[in-house]
């Protein structure tokens, strides 16, 4: 199985990239493309309907403004679809968010941060590791590398104390 990470516009690609990143660190194969829920509606229709087809498991759905594609794209499939609300220049991205998490009961779409697209991405794999054993052993690998982080920046800060801790971090 592979993830969907589709996106209403180029201008999206800086945000959405975020999730291809992190499925590479997964090594989980995607396929990554543009589809506007209201530019190309016959596009949307069809790749709702048939991603299935190509060995899709799971769908990352990223959208500014109206933010109509996740919701779209949910109405079309059984496959789950993650939402990532792209912060836009008049809302700073609540409109996307409200947008995407309102969806009506029967339209479910699994909804991240603004701008998160590398959560919608671990959540992607983490949904795909319940059935594939080597997706799950990349991303446990990468929440022990986390926890390892967390804990070595804790020893330093109550080692060198946070005013030096600090200091270095410039």
């Amino acid at each position: 199985m592979k993830v969907g990470i589709i996106m209403g516009s180029d201008s999206d690609l800086p945000v959405m990239q975020e999730a291809a990143s992190i499925l590479d660190k997964f090594k989980v194969e995607y396929e990554l493309t543009i589809v506007s829920a209201h530019r190309t509606p016959d596009r949307l229709v069809d790749y709702g309907k048939n991603a299935h087809l190509r060995g899709i498991g799971v769908i990352i759905a990223g959208a500014g403004g109206a933010a109509h594609l996740p919701g779209m794209i949910a109405s079309f499939t059984h496959l789950p679809v993650i939402g990532v609300p792209v912060k836009s220049s008049n809302m700073s991205g609540l409109d996307s968010l409200y947008s995407i998490v309102q969806m009506p009961p029967g339209v479910p779409v699994a909804t991240v941060a603004i701008n998160g697209a590398k959560n919608a991405g671990i959540l992607a794999a983490q949904i795909l590791g319940v059935t594939n054993e080597a997706i799950a052993s990349e991303v446990i690998s990468f929440k022990n590398e986390m926890n390892q982080e967390v804990l070595n920046k804790a020893t330093s800060v109550e080692e060198i104390g946070y005013q030096q801790y600090l200091n270095n971090q410039k």
